[in-house]
């Protein structure tokens, strides 16, 4: 089975993120910028002496698909990296994904997702 994490991370937080999956072996992301807010619900900021609230904040979410057995180390790698310990840090949401195709080979499934060098090689060879 294959899975689809989405980690929305602080902006801040993206380089360490890569770094961390790419330790790891992942070698193929998505990266989007988006807004939004959690439970703080935004902050409050204050320009020349008004304070007004700021409800939908940037973001960066990152996306990796991979197989089911490297779900933790992954999301574990992730939530070390991103980790400020503030309100905001984010969330890694994993998702089941029914089949994945890529479009130059026509391959499906594990073999779409494999790469020279990625996790699964680094962890068998």
């Amino acid at each position: 089975m294959t899975k689809k994490i989405e980690a929305i991370i602080r902006e801040e937080a993206l380089q360490d993120v890569k770094d961390a999956l790419r330790e790891l072996g992942i070698v193929g992301m998505n990266v989007h910028e988006v807004h939004g807010h959690g439970r703080q619900g935004g902050i409050e900021l204050t320009w020349r002496g008004t304070a007004y609230q700021m409800d939908l904040l940037p973001k960066i979410q990152v996306n990796v698909i991979l197989s089911d057995h490297n779900v933790i180390a992954v999301c574990d790698a992730i939530a070390k990296a991103a980790r400020s310990g503030r309100a905001g840090d984010g969330l890694i949401i994993v998702l089941p994904i029914d089949d994945v195709v890529r479009i130059r080979t026509g391959e499906h499934g594990r073999d779409a997702l494999s790469y020279k060098g990625d996790i699964d090689e680094m962890k068998t060879g």
